[in-house]
């Protein structure tokens, strides 16, 4: 059962809503996304690979599961 946030946690969001509303797209688009090592995936620039099967190979012998990369 999900309970209502209390009134000082609301009032919280709606200030940090709105003091990101004031920033500029630009500004916003930069804190929006946290680069995230993910290892082997960021260890080379590319891959390339002749077909989905091909790859789909390649991460089930190299990701690392946590990845979700695994057939399922």
């Amino acid at each position: 059962m999900k309970t209502a946030a209390p009134d000082s946690e609301k009032q919280g969001w709606l200030e940090e809503f709105e003091a990101a509303s004031r920033r500029s797209l630009e500004t916003r688009l930069r804190y929006a996304f946290i680069k995230t090592y993910k290892p082997v995936l960021d260890d080379e620039t590319y891959r390339a690979f002749d077909s989905l099967e091909e790859y789909r190979r390649w991460c089930q012998a190299n990701l690392p599961d946590w990845l979700g990369f695994g057939r399922v």
